[in-house]
């Protein structure tokens, strides 16, 4: 019978990919309303799909236009420490399509639920 050692073994934390239909609305989600940054865009040529990656600070996050990658309608949960602030800065933006709340769960985590415009769902969450 063979072991396998997994002491030299490192995973990292995943990154996500969640579909989008247009890049502009995109952008104005991602990088105006939630303040990631645009990292890099590859397109394989100028009328093919996007793929692209964003983060902010250690927080990556892929968004692809490519069908075969993902399905919209995607869950991600990110943890956040000073939930508050962050709740407060995108209330104060005011943005159109989304003014979230903050909710108190039964398993001890406050939540800021936002839906992008394709039908993901992102959960930012702090632990309490």
């Amino acid at each position: 019978m063979y072991i396998m050692s997994t002491s030299k073994i490192t995973m990292k934390s995943p990154t996500p990919i969640l579909r989008i239909f247009d890049e502009e609305k995109a952008k104005e989600f991602y990088l105006t309303f939630l303040e990631f940054e645009l990292d890099w865009v590859h397109r394989f040529e100028d009328d093919l799909p996007l793929y692209m990656q964003i983060s902010y600070k250690n927080c990556i996050i892929h968004l692809s236009e490519y069908h075969g990658d993902c399905c919209p309608g995607a869950a991600i949960r990110i943890e956040v420490e000073n939930l508050g602030l962050l709740h407060s800065n995108l209330i104060s933006k005011k943005y159109k399509y989304a003014r979230p709340g903050i909710e108190t769960t039964p398993w001890n985590t406050q939540e800021v639920c936002i839906g992008d415009p394709f039908g993901n769902r992102i959960v930012f969450f702090e632990n309490i």
